[in-house]
């Protein structure tokens, strides 16, 4: 069992193998931070040493943070910390190559939960555990994951992990589920071998593995049923979903989208068009269409066209009531003798026509809606001789009876006859021709 007096240094052939290896892959120095590990014995217990490797100022370190053993159940940690940001980070305090210590970096090894610090960090000696008898079997030269003490923990209760990963499944070698089953039934390990390359070549979760091969399923439709099962269950976006579909039905809906060829988003959508169309769903025919992808597109086609149906009435109704609100006010205009002429605007055509001449936010911003609700109105000051030609833009309040804004292109303030012109003529004028409206 591993304890805190681990004292056992990297072996002169290790260190150099860690560095030949560590340039091959960072053929430029590199203040990267990376891991790599070795096997050896200590006190006659197999154990994983990691090292951390980093260059600084073109020298090279290398040092020992993480010890796991076979026998352990924890395992020694020096001088490293797990973050949830920045993942595995190590102290280089000791090595004088950091400005202060850590508050995680010690002097001694500390325990900690082994399958909490186990970094990604190639292994470096394989061949050294085939060399063990215990493991000579356990063809861990082809075990392609990182986490190889966890698969040899296994191994030695699951002899037939040694199976999967011959048949390039170590994804699944470190299974409990799967390897107590390799073990209790034979049926199971030749289905796992007529199912190998589908398996070999595409990701399942555990429970659809053996949801398969119990109900004698397709393996894809069966991972496709519990993809769908899972964003059921934790996608909180689903809401219109588990408004009209029970969660004793969900299972039912998981096969019937599995079936065609859908997933929840698309079907989400589907409802959502049905919903606002009007249609019953309570009705399966509207729930469970049979020809599910063709009438999604029929409904879609349905809700846009009635949208832009809406959008064109509520469109003609703006219209006809900023018009109606320009006509009660339209005596406000003025086209005197002055050099200037004041226009009120008819539409909200008229406020996108001065915002885009004039670079001006006036065709945005709802200027139309408070027009509307004649909260303020908007008109446009011309010169005389080119009345068609956008000059500058004022926002009166019907409620202050006061001008709020006056601005001509690019929001720049109009010159001070114009501004005399505005305050001192037109508005008292209007205010005059807004009590007789009154």
């Amino acid at each position: 069992m591993l304890d805190r007096n681990f004292n056992k240094p990297i072996p002169k052939y290790m260190l150099n193998l860690i560095k030949k290896t560590d340039k091959k892959c960072y053929k430029y120095p590199s203040s990267v931070r990376r891991f790599y590990s070795y096997f050896t014995k200590y006190k006659g217990e197999l154990i994983k040493v990691t090292v951390a490797v980093k260059h600084k100022n073109n020298n090279w370190y290398c040092k020992q943070v993480a010890v796991h053993g076979i026998d352990s159940e924890n395992c020694l940690l020096k001088d490293l910390e797990y973050s949830y940001i920045f993942g595995y980070c190590v102290g280089w305090y000791s090595e004088g190559i950091a400005d202060r210590k850590k508050n995680y970096e010690t002097d001694y090894w500390c325990y900690a939960e082994d399958k909490y610090y186990d970094p990604f960090a190639p292994v470096l000696n394989k061949e050294y555990i085939l060399k063990q008898e215990e493991f000579k079997y356990s063809a861990i030269d082809k075990y392609y994951f990182e986490d190889v003490m966890k698969y040899l923990k296994l191994y030695r209760k699951y002899p037939l992990a040694e199976m999967l990963v011959k048949l390039g499944l170590s994804k699944l070698a470190t299974s409990k589920s799967i390897l107590t089953r390799l073990e209790k039934d034979k049926k199971f390990r030749k289905w796992i071998v007529k199912n190998n390359t589908i398996l070999m070549n595409h990701y399942f979760y555990i429970n659809a593995i053996i949801s398969a091969y119990k109900g004698n399923k397709d393996l894809l439709t069966t991972q496709r049923i519990e993809e769908i099962k899972k964003r059921y269950i934790t996608d909180k976006n689903c809401k219109i979903i588990k408004n009209y579909i029970k969660t004793s039905e969900y299972l039912a809906l998981c096969e019937y989208l599995s079936k065609q060829n859908a997933d929840l988003y698309i079907y989400e959508d589907y409802l959502s068009a049905c919903e606002k169309l009007g249609l019953d769903l309570s009705l399966n025919k509207n729930k469970y269409p049979k020809e599910f992808m063709r009438w999604h597109d029929i409904r879609i086609d349905e809700y846009h066209t009635k949208r832009a149906f809406e959008e064109e009435q509520a469109k003609k109704e703006l219209y006809t009531q900023f018009s109606n609100i320009a006509n009660k006010y339209l005596t406000l205009q003025r086209n005197l003798k002055d050099d200037f002429v004041v226009i009120i605007a008819k539409s909200p055509t008229d406020l996108i026509f001065e915002g885009e001449r004039l670079n001006h936010c006036v065709g945005r911003m709802n200027y139309d809606k408070r027009f509307i609700r004649e909260e303020s109105l908007i008109f446009f000051i011309r010169n005389k001789n080119s009345i068609d030609t956008p000059f500058v833009t004022m926002e009166y309040s019907l409620k202050n009876k006061k001008i709020l804004q006056c601005y001509g292109d690019h929001d720049s303030k109009p010159d001070e006859k114009v501004l005399d012109f505005a305050y001192k003529v037109w508005l008292p004028y209007a205010n005059r021709k807004i009590k007789k409206i009154a």
